[in-house]
């Protein structure tokens, strides 16, 4: 059964779709995104202990109980600052594990990585709700963060080079699709896992450990399903009627040679793309994680038609701007994901450095302004400057892949792109870090609420520059790094490659696809996809409303 896994055995043969290794790539990211959506669970974890007590508050721990007294303690809750931690775990080890098994996953293929990511990733939910049902937040953190962080790195990389070889006439638009699940992966998880606990829940029991056990089992047949529709193309093939570019001659930022990936470490365009991933990503996601908390205190009372400042309103009126800030955040993710479809797809018209200059300019514009727009009071332009801003965000995630397959070539672009994503892994700490405790700094010097987050837009709009200077040092990577012809015949070796479809499963030969295969395979993503994107829509509206 294990050969199934075989890279060998995932090569198509001729006649075969292409269209259908997008959906099985949007299968794995739709599970794995979830990992957005995590904080769902935060507020019932936080208070589990005393629910299954009998209680309807939280059992709080005593003030020198710390966070390593929090992961072992069975005699309290858990703080909702200590479950972050999971959050933050998330994207450390997601880093670290594309960065470590990059070079693995490009020699066994998406298939083996795949696999081994449901493995990963549903494993660690199951055993995180065996940590609910003990109370033992160390296997939380062992379950989800480190194991779950994992399957996200290896299922995040795993399409990656498959997609840009199979679509090599629009490398950015097919990078776009997969990374786009990503992003859908919360809007699809988080109201789902709010009905299940919703069922689940009881008197007694907030309901998270079942809802684990369903979602993992839920998402474990469907990673595996994505997992076995991956196919790699044979290394002769080409889309039909289309030509590669003479190297050189349409466009120098575009090679038709390969870097291994063993050099990259010691190439500067690598460090350079490197820094414009983590300014990107940093200036993004730390507003991210202050979104509903920033509106509220910005523009507080104005929010519900009252003059009063944040400090000023009721416990009736703070719940009804939480419900608008509520929407403002999932307005945001609707533009976190259109923008990772959109700006990947445009790169392939603009050129990757050409769309990253506009994410820089435009973003750091927007930045500047949002003080402005803030103090004037103008609630459209703070929305309109942040939901842009976020479309950007996820357009440098969805961009960066084919941004890498230009420079370094396609040969071991996944594993290039595995060990950049160290810095998500880092923004994933600077960006929250810059924005928390500059708010706090601010709010402790007596600063009104509504223009603590200032100073933050203007250290955001210092990021942007950085990264705009970074990009804009970007050049056509030299000679020296390229690999030889016979360096890249035995890597191709290594990687199993090889021209002829008879390799193929069962040793046949066409494999003709019905137009009915690739519209149920569409559907199988697009049906969850869209009704994640209905409800995160409904729930935006409450910002207009």
């Amino acid at each position: 059964m294990f050969h199934l896994l075989d890279k060998e055995r995932t090569i198509a043969g001729p006649g075969f779709n292409r269209w259908l290794v997008p959906p099985a790539a949007l299968a794995i990211h739709l599970c794995i995104g979830m990992a957005y959506g995590f904080s769902v669970f935060w507020l019932p974890l936080s208070k589990a202990l005393g629910v299954s007590q009998g209680l309807t508050e939280a059992i709080k721990c005593a003030p020198d109980v710390g966070f390593i007294g929090q992961l072992f303690t069975t005699t309290c809750d858990w703080q909702i600052s200590t479950l972050g931690w999971m959050y933050t775990l998330f994207f450390v080890f997601l880093g670290v594990s594309a960065a470590i098994w990059g070079g693995w996953l490009e020699r066994v293929g998406p298939r083996k990585a795949g696999v081994v990511s449901a493995f990963c990733w549903c494993g660690g939910m199951l055993f995180s709700a065996l940590g609910v049902y003990l109370h033992q937040f160390w296997m939380m953190i062992l379950g989800s963060g480190v194991i779950g962080g994992i399957g996200l790195g290896l299922g995040y990389i795993s399409p990656v080079s498959t997609l840009i070889k199979w679509f090599p006439d629009r490398r950015g638009m097919a990078t776009g699709m997969a990374i786009m699940g990503f992003g859908g992966g919360a809007m699809i998880g988080s109201p789902l896992a709010a009905l299940l606990m919703k069922n689940f829940s009881s008197p007694t029991d907030v309901g998270v450990m079942q809802t684990f056990i369903v979602m993992a089992l839920g998402y474990f047949v469907y990673m595996m399903c994505g997992a076995f529709g991956y196919r790699i193309p044979a290394s002769d093939w080409k889309p039909e009627g289309w030509t590669a570019p003479a190297a050189q001659t349409s466009n120098a930022m575009i090679t038709t040679r390969s870097v291994n990936v063993k050099k990259v470490w010691g190439i500067p365009q690598f460090w350079l793309v490197w820094m414009v991933l983590c300014m990107n990503v940093s200036a993004g996601i730390g507003v991210i994680g202050m979104a509903s908390p920033m509106l509220q205190e910005i523009f507080a009372g104005s929010l519900i038609g009252v003059t009063q400042t944040f400090t000023e309103l009721d416990k009736t009126q703070l719940t009804a701007i939480a419900g608008i800030a509520a929407g403002f955040t999932a307005l945001l993710s609707l533009f976190n994901i259109g923008g990772r479809f959109f700006w990947a797809s445009l790169s392939d018209k603009l050129g990757r450095k050409l769309t990253y200059i506009i994410f820089f300019v435009l973003g750091g514009i927007l930045y500047f302004s949002v003080p402005s727009s803030a103090a004037a009071g103008n609630l459209a332009l703070f929305v309109g400057a942040f939901c842009i801003i976020l479309s950007m965000y996820g357009g440098g995630f969805a961009t960066v892949p084919a941004y890498l397959a230009d420079l370094f070539g396609t040969q071991m672009v996944g594993a290039i792109h595995g060990r950049l994503l160290t810095a998500w892994a880092t923004a994933g700490i600077l960006g929250p870090v810059v924005v928390n405790y500059m708010r706090d700094y601010q709010l402790s010097l007596g600063l009104p609420r509504a223009q603590v987050y200032n100073q933050t837009m203007y250290i955001l709009v210092g990021m942007l520059a950085i990264g705009l200077i970074c990009n804009l040092m970007v050049r056509p990577v030299a000679d020296k790094w390229f690999m030889t012809d016979a360096e890249l015949a035995e890597e191709k070796r290594l990687a199993h490659e090889k021209a002829l479809s008879s390799v193929v499963s069962g040793g046949g030969g066409a494999e003709k696809t019905s137009s009915l295969t690739v519209l149920l395979a569409w559907a199988a993503v697009g049906i969850p996809l869209s009704w994640g994107i209905y409800k995160t829509f409904l729930s935006a509206m409450k910002l207009f409303t």
